[in-house]
């Protein structure tokens, strides 16, 4: 059920330990980065999402589209659709034809889509890597890792456009030796959206069986 949680591993809660020493050069491609989302009323993005685990001898590939408006969001993927209104959650199992609802409630959630792009303020050390390319495209590598050692990350690296400053990929990268890769293959900045794009319509899912759970 929470497959697809694995999307937005980069959105995992931390605790915020003390104060670190962050990197200035970091930090300002990063706000530069944060404030060219936080402007879009909203934006669509398409991705792949790249599993890796060398010692298993693990390789997976996914796909699917995000859709984000403040602290709503509307994630496909796996056969899965999770809509978030910003009070209630509603997570759709394709293969069962089923829906749960529960209310959405924040501070409890291992992830948290909406702020993907501001989570580096608070529980991270960042430090700024080196330039590379990425598509033939000049990106700035930015190398994050949290602040709780506890943390079942270790690390994060983004990799944000020098020129536009959106994010063109990230790794994600667990103790328990998985490598998460993610991919934005196609960025719609200001996707228009409306009172129905973050609500479920049961009236659209023909014979849906309906879990609530709040």
């Amino acid at each position: 059920m929470k497959k697809y949680f694995a999307l937005l591993a980069l959105s995992v809660s931390f605790i915020s330990g003390a104060s670190a020493q962050q990197d200035p050069k970091a930090g300002k491609i990063l706000d530069q980065m944060s404030a060219k989302y936080q402007a879009m009323k909203a934006f669509k993005a398409t991705f792949t999402q790249t599993l890796e685990n060398d010692a298993a001898k693990v390789k997976e590939n996914l796909t699917g589209d995000i859709t984000i408006s403040g602290q709503k969001f509307r994630l496909k993927m796996s056969g899965q659709e999770v809509i978030n209104n910003g009070q209630t959650m509603w997570t759709y199992m394709k293969s069962e034809n089923e829906v749960n609802i529960s209310d959405y409630e924040p501070d409890e959630q291992e992830i948290s889509p909406s702020q993907i792009y501001t989570l580096y303020k608070k529980g991270y050390k960042y430090n700024y890597v080196q330039e590379a390319k990425e598509g033939g495209e000049l990106v700035d590598i930015i190398e994050l890792s949290p602040e709780d050692r506890n943390n079942p990350v270790y690390k994060v690296r983004l990799k944000v456009g020098r020129i536009d400053k959106t994010v063109k990929s990230w790794q994600m990268y667990k103790k328990n030796g998985n490598r998460y890769t993610y991919r934005i293959s196609k960025f719609q900045p200001n996707f228009p959206v409306d009172a129905t794009t973050f609500n479920f319509d049961k009236n659209k899912y023909k014979g849906v069986k309906v879990i609530d759970l709040r």
